[in-house]
């Protein structure tokens, strides 16, 4: 390493997962083994008419575009008018990306963004917001309410709703104050929705709803990932929505970059956004967890707050989270604390309902 000046790692908080080893161990040791609830990645099975479509696209020996095929394009923008609302999508308003946190962590730099500029992102966030930042050497700030935010020098403002880690749900009317305040000040507004199709006790909407966005794109994208709805966090398909004119900036880029999505993926994305009722099979599985996860928790001492949408309960026993994470490590239940996700997650936890039926059973009972 003596011959790198200053390593960009050093820019980076540690990686929160290394520091939850300890406690995988603890629960690991349990009798009758982990109920991992932590990580959140899928573990039911890709739908077959998804391996269909991978497989036979598997024979590819040539090049990809970044842009994706026409075929994956027509899905993007056909899925985007039916399921967000969106109105008068072309191919210029739709990006494939490799995975929505490849998109989270890469944009700033993709922007040209870097010292003296400004990326804001929720209080309580996903990591991959801050982190895309400081890669950049951009200042990360954090809001409660972003039309409260100070506009000099911010040049990213990222919404995320469903909010991951706490299933909150932006309501219409903020989004709507969000996306003012951001053309106002003529700041990127960047929404990430990657959970918009698992609301539970909410609607999400997209911030592309014509209620919204006013029927006009301008400095807004939305990010969307079929990892979650498809249970194809393994295959890397995610993409871009929104302003024509940053997609085009960020195509120019990723076509130098060689950021391209594989032939086999785009064909399974064409197939994954042409069918919904894989989508609504999934849905009932992490239903029928969540409410069961949910009564267990709450019979424990836990409280619920927020988790109207998304893959996760936000719980607390008000103490301090690392505390609570000790506790249900010893009944062999993994699950992460609330301060990955920023200090004021100090005294929660977040519970993802993303195990078997078998497991989430063995949860159930462990709490009881």
């Amino acid at each position: 390493m003596s011959s790198v000046s200053s390593p960009v790692s050093t820019r980076l908080p540690v990686f929160p997962w290394d520091k939850l080893e300890p406690c995988k161990r603890t629960a690991v040791a349990h009798p009758d083994g982990i109920v991992d609830l932590s990580v959140g990645t899928p573990v039911d099975p890709v739908p077959e008419l998804v391996q269909r479509a991978l497989t036979s696209a598997a024979d590819s020996p040539g090049y990809p575009t970044v842009w994706g095929t026409v075929e994956l394009r027509d899905a993007l923008t056909g899925w985007g008018g039916r399921r967000l609302g969106a109105t008068g999508l072309t191919h210029h308003h739709v990006l494939p990306v490799v995975g929505s946190k490849e998109l989270v962590a890469w944009l700033p730099t993709q922007l040209g963004l870097g010292p003296g500029d400004r990326v804001a992102y929720p209080r309580l966030a996903y990591p991959t917001y801050e982190v895309g930042a400081r890669l950049a050497g951009a200042e990360p700030v954090v809001y409660d309410d972003p039309t409260e935010l100070d506009p000099a020098g911010l040049k990213l403002l990222w919404l995320n709703s469903p909010s991951n880690p706490t299933g909150r749900v932006l309501t219409q009317d903020e989004l709507t104050r969000a996306v003012g305040w951001a053309r106002e000040h003529g700041i990127l507004l960047v929404s990430d929705e990657c959970y918009l199709e698992l609301g539970w006790e909410a609607d999400p909407v997209s911030v592309l709803h014509p209620e919204v966005c006013g029927g006009s794109y301008e400095g807004i994208v939305a990010v969307h990932s079929l990892s979650k709805r498809s249970n194809l966090a393994g295959y890397r398909a995610a993409f871009l929505l929104g302003d024509s004119a940053v997609l085009g900036e960020l195509l120019q880029i990723r076509k130098h970059g060689g950021m391209i999505t594989p032939a086999p993926v785009q064909a399974a994305t064409v197939a994954a956004l042409g069918d919904d009722s894989h989508v609504t099979e999934q849905r009932a599985r992490y239903a029928s967890r969540r409410a069961a996860l949910r009564a267990a928790l709450e019979s424990h001492g836990f409280r619920i707050e927020h988790s109207e949408a998304s893959l996760y309960l936000w719980a607390t026993r008000d103490e301090p989270c690392w505390d609570t994470v000790a506790h249900l490590a010893a009944l062999g239940i993994l699950v992460a604390p609330g301060d990955f996700y920023g200090e004021a997650g100090a005294r929660h936890i977040r519970v993802a309902f993303t195990a078997t039926d078998e497991r989430v059973e063995a949860a159930v009972k462990r709490l009881g």
